[in-house]
């Protein structure tokens, strides 16, 4: 079996690993950022394999949909969940920023390796500073959510 095949099995492995750390009483809003990310990274994935920006060469499903399902609709989601999860609301907006930035960065430097040395993503009219720029803004849009589904309820 190929390097990429191991890859995607150890992400999912890892993934589903991290979630058994959240707290229950998160449980909720774990699973309500999960969807919502879901949501984004379903649209905005599509467009940006469909436009040629970015090609995934080795993928689940690949008879069925041009972008990277372990990504887009698990991986992602989870680093989602768990960034909603812990997120520091009674810190400075510094410590905040901060928790913004190294997600971002992580996530974004895990993806270059992984454009670099594996088959599994290839940029054709990609950079990874767009990658980091959109990964933020997607954390953002998340959080923004999350504090807007769960402020309803207490109104």
């Amino acid at each position: 079996m190929r390097i990429e095949w191991w890859l995607l099995l150890s992400v999912y492995v890892f993934a589903t690993g991290i979630l058994f750390f959240i707290p229950k009483k998160k449980i909720r809003l774990a699973v309500v950022a999960f969807l919502f990310k879901q949501i984004i990274t379903f649209l905005i994935g599509l467009v940006v394999v469909e436009l040629g920006l970015i090609e995934y060469p080795i993928r689940l499903f690949a008879s069925i949909n041009r972008t990277s399902f372990t990504y887009e609709y698990y991986a992602f989601p989870v680093a989602c969940a768990v960034f909603n999860v812990w997120y520091p609301n009674n810190r400075s907006k510094l410590i905040q920023f901060g928790y913004y930035a190294g997600f971002t960065s992580v996530l974004t430097i895990a993806e270059v390796i992984i454009e670099k040395y594996t088959e599994l993503i290839y940029y054709i009219h990609w950079e990874w500073y767009i990658s980091w720029i959109t990964i933020c803004l997607s954390f953002f849009l998340s959080r923004i959510f999350c504090v807007w589904f769960f402020a309803k309820g207490k109104a």
